[in-house]
């Protein structure tokens, strides 16, 4: 099995933290304290939502986590789409072959994803299924064609009944220019901006 990946490492180093090479400002060294540990968790098959997941990650701080599968997905678009269609209606439990940090040590989970067929992918049934996620904050976020956040954050909420799911942040695709300043109107919004 794969060991989990940390793509962010702290440090201190003349009183800024640095994550990954990037400076974490004062407001995210802040949000980070205040609202307890965070974990970045996402799966990006196309490579959008992992561009969402940093831009978070450097606002607020915390471990960054991609899951990967046991059996990806298909690199082809079509394919995908295909195999992604069939698990849902087969109701299927991709394994996953990522071994998740301890999540007890956080309070607050970034769950990013991609849209397929209006809500989350299967593996985030299993994800959410085999862990628990009781008494944490779920922050949903995920890319898109064009077809907004569908069904997922209702799913996620069904999926994790003992945990507070917040509203989701919906990207077309990679987000594009204004991506930050969207980010931060949701990270206020659902009350986990300093």
């Amino acid at each position: 099995m794969k060991t989990t990946r940390r793509n962010f490492v702290f440090s201190m180093l003349s009183g800024a933290a640095i994550i990954g090479g990037a400076s974490l400002s004062d407001e995210a060294i802040a949000a980070q304290s205040s609202r307890g540990k965070a974990l970045v968790l996402y799966y990006s098959w196309s490579g959008n939502t992992k561009i969402i997941a940093t831009q978070i990650s450097q606002k607020v701080g915390g471990d960054m986590v991609e899951l990967d599968l046991v059996k990806p997905y298909s690199r082809n678009y079509n394919t995908c789409t295909d195999e992604a269609k069939r698990d849902q209606e087969q109701n299927a439990r991709p394994e996953l072959k990522t071994t998740l940090p301890n999540l007890a040590q956080y309070d607050v989970i970034y769950l990013g994803y991609p849209i397929w067929w209006g809500s989350i992918p299967m593996h985030f049934y299993t994800l959410l299924e085999q862990n628990d996620f009781s008494g944490k904050t779920i922050a949903p976020f995920c890319s898109h064609g064009g077809g907004g956040i569908g069904r997922s954050v209702s799913d996620i909420k069904r999926l994790s009944p003992n945990a507070t799911v917040t509203e989701g942040l919906s990207v077309p695709r990679a987000g594009g220019s204004s991506l930050s300043s969207d980010i931060d109107g949701w990270l206020s919004k659902i009350g986990l901006r300093g």
